[in-house]
């Protein structure tokens, strides 16, 4: 049975970044935040239903709120992998229909399933039959290559939501299949915030989060004074975490008072050892604090420190000490 009393508060998140947001990477935006909602790396429904469910699915409690991005095509595999999902304690699993990547349209699913709203309607069908306490949100661009993002997304949005999706992820820009790389199709497709905006007015009753293009807690408190519901952050809360998380929850939640970064490294010091103790490699976790200190004096001593140190034999908690000392 999921914890009831962690809610899910999409208001701001961290975006599901694949290489990037794995265990140690939420457990360290945890501790800088303690509202903001955290993603996994996007997991395939074969990899959930057929891998190593321990090394796929595994999270430490003080994860939570978390939530579980998952891709697929096949309505059976996803509800099979959303009933493991959830028995696994996650809060929320959300289908991916935004990943541009050649690997990911090849296997049928991502963005490629923005052309195919009646299938996307299916599967989530499936997923919340199969999702019990949890819930099934979508993650999606505003249309692909030669659509018109302003007649193919409310179209999107309206068959899925009558499939009993509520709530909505959307990346503000469309997605090239051809000719962009991943990389490319999160910088070259212009930005159409003011479409997301309208979605929200023309769905009121459906939760309405934006993406894409956000870099800072100004800009989302702008997006969130121009109605949607939420705001997903990416790569800038994962270089410059401190800088976006550390006052997250009294800005963007209306908590008193911030996270200190001082305070949360020395927490970080007890969970490396502890994984460490479990066979764990310093590089492993120390890979997603070296932006710690972004901004800061002292943190380009702070990044040398550990990426010259981490990987080496022998290597444990003294490093993060020592680069401490140098701030």
């Amino acid at each position: 049975m999921i914890d009831s009393l962690i809610p899910i508060n999409r208001r701001l998140s961290v975006a599901p970044m694949m290489d990037w947001t794995d265990r140690h990477c939420r457990y360290f935006h945890r501790l800088l935040s303690a509202k903001t909602l955290l993603y996994t790396e996007m997991i395939t429904a074969a990899a959930v239903v057929h891998g190593d469910q321990d090394r796929l699915l595994g999270f430490h409690p003080d994860e939570q709120p978390v939530a579980l991005q998952l891709g697929g095509s096949d309505p059976k595999l996803l509800a099979e992998a959303t009933q493991t999902i959830v028995k696994r304690g996650y809060r929320e699993v959300n289908l991916n229909i935004g990943c541009p990547s050649d690997r990911v349209q090849s296997g049928s699913f991502g963005a490629v399933l923005m052309e195919q709203p009646d299938l996307v309607a299916q599967c989530v069908a499936s997923m919340i039959e199969a999702s019990g306490d949890a819930e099934i949100t979508v993650k999606c661009r505003i249309g692909v290559d030669d659509q018109q993002p302003e007649k193919v997304l409310p179209a999107f949005l309206e068959q899925v939501s009558l499939a009993g999706v509520r709530s909505f992820t959307i990346h503000a820009r469309k997605a090239w299949l051809k000719g962009l790389s991943p990389k490319e199709n999160r910088e070259v497709p212009p930005l159409d915030y003011p479409l997301v905006y309208q979605m929200k007015r023309d769905f009121p009753d459906l939760e309405i989060c934006i993406n894409g293009g956000i870099t800072s807690l100004d800009e989302a408190e702008i997006h969130l004074a121009n109605g949607v519901d939420g705001v997903m952050i990416g790569r800038s809360a994962y270089h410059n975490p401190a800088q976006i998380l550390c006052n997250a929850d009294r800005r963007i939640f209306g908590d008193k008072t911030d996270s200190d970064i001082q305070l949360t490294m020395q927490k970080m010091l007890v969970y490396i050892e502890n994984e460490m103790f479990k066979g764990v490699r310093l590089n492993q976790i120390t890979r997603h604090i070296l932006g710690a200190f972004s901004g800061r004096p002292g943190a380009r001593n702070w990044r040398r420190v550990i990426s010259e140190g981490a990987h080496l034999k022998g290597a444990g908690p003294e490093l993060i000490l020592k680069a401490l000392e140098g701030l």
